[in-house]
């Protein structure tokens, strides 16, 4: 019987659609780049898209509901063969599931002519058929304990129905849609990070000698994970109640307590374990600033802090997983070079730069310096990844 890693390395069609992970990393990178520079455009005046969606709209679903999913099919598509040892999807299966996606992208683009609807129904469908996707694998592969992460996925296409819902009127960046898009992606921060952060780290540090390693999972991460999705339910329906910061305070308190039990401050030397720790210090950021925002209007601004989530945690996370597994799974040695180390330090400055914009007493310089280091981050990843995720095929990948 033919094993299944002949079978992948069998594979003969273009490199790009050999693992999942190549085009949709490759189409994130490059969609965080075009959807960041017409948002600033907008923003400037200097531009008007043919969208039926209120800019702000446009730009928060494209973040949400279309950089993140693709981010998310290309570690799934990925990570489920391992786990339910079964082939990944390659050639014409995974084409389709790429034009899917793009089908989503320039139909709401030019949604102003095609209509709300149909724009609508082109771009849920790709969470959907992804998730039975992913379903079908891991129910065929008896793969239960990763159940929830199909649950997430169902919740962001849930997310994203009501935020186009929503958007029949301007409004759906702050609305329920985009509340519960936000809550079920950290929600999977959480819960891959919690896997994947610990794991990297004590592979690292074990090599180094000896020394403190991260606690592996117990009680008190069940506990955090428990605070967490208390508060961001609480955020979900009611983000400006003040029973909603305090559970976001206490689940921040938790989340810090969670990554400082991971030995992160003994991974300085490498910037392809640092960043993961970094990625997840904004977990714990966004809870702390959603509270201040709360607590002390006057200091933060709610729409400023909640970018420590959908900049900082995600941007960064994403970031930092997209690269890794990128090299992991073409064959290249797990160290960040040169120009993936600023890769990470732009897109934790355009986090830090978006944090502090209604602090700084310069708001529009600061929302301009952050877009700047976040095109400058993608663009950074697409020159330094392209060849890689479209080049030459390493064995088994």
């Amino acid at each position: 019987m033919t094993s299944s890693a002949k079978r992948i390395r069998a594979y003969q069609g273009p490199v790009l659609l050999s693992f999942g992970f190549r085009p949709f990393f490759l189409f994130a990178g490059l969609w965080a780049v075009i959807a960041l520079c017409l948002w600033t455009l907008m923003v400037s005046g200097a531009l008007t898209l043919p969208s039926h969606l209120a800019p702000a709209d446009w730009h928060v679903h494209e973040m949400l509901y279309g950089y993140i999913p693709a981010v998310i099919a290309g570690f799934l598509l990925t990570a489920v063969p391992n786990w339910t040892g079964h082939l990944p999807i390659t050639g014409a299966p995974l084409l389709a599931l790429v034009l899917l996606w793009l089908a989503g992208r320039l139909a709401l683009f030019f949604s102003a002519f095609t209509g709300g609807p149909i724009a609508a129904l082109a771009d849920v469908s790709f969470l959907f058929v992804l998730a039975a996707v992913i379903g079908r694998e891991v129910i065929a592969g008896k793969n239960w304990r990763n159940l929830k992460v199909l649950v997430l996925l169902c919740l962001l296409g849930a997310g994203n129905v009501l935020y186009h819902v929503e958007a029949m009127q301007p409004g759906a960046a702050y609305g329920y849609g985009a509340r519960l898009g936000t809550g079920a992606i950290l929600f999977l921060i959480m819960l891959i990070g919690g896997r994947i952060i610990p794991s990297f780290t004590r592979n690292w540090l074990v090599k180094q000698g000896e020394g403190r390693l991260p606690v592996p999972f117990n009680r008190f991460d069940i506990a955090a994970m428990a605070a967490a999705g208390l508060a961001l339910l609480s955020w979900a329906a009611l983000p400006f109640h003040a029973a909603t910061a305090w559970l976001c305070l206490v689940a921040g308190v938790f989340h810090l307590l969670r990554l400082a039990r991971w030995a992160g401050e003994r991974t300085f030397a490498e910037p392809l374990v640092i960043v993961l720790h970094a990625g997840y210090l904004f977990v714990p950021l966004g809870f702390f600033a959603l509270a201040a925002a709360h607590f002390f209007p006057a200091f933060l601004v709610y729409g400023d802090g909640l970018h420590a989530w959908t900049i900082g945690a995600m941007g960064v996370m994403t970031l930092a997983v997209m690269s890794r597994a990128a090299l992991g799974h073409t064959g290249r040695p797990l160290t960040a070079s040169m120009g993936l180390s600023l890769v990470y330090i732009f897109i934790i400055a355009a986090a830090l730069a978006r944090l502090f914009m209604s602090v700084s007493g310069a708001p529009q310089q600061f929302l301009y310096l952050s877009a700047l280091f976040w095109i400058g981050a993608f663009g950074g990843f697409v020159v330094l990844f392209a060849p890689l995720l479209a080049g030459t095929r390493k064995e088994g990948a």
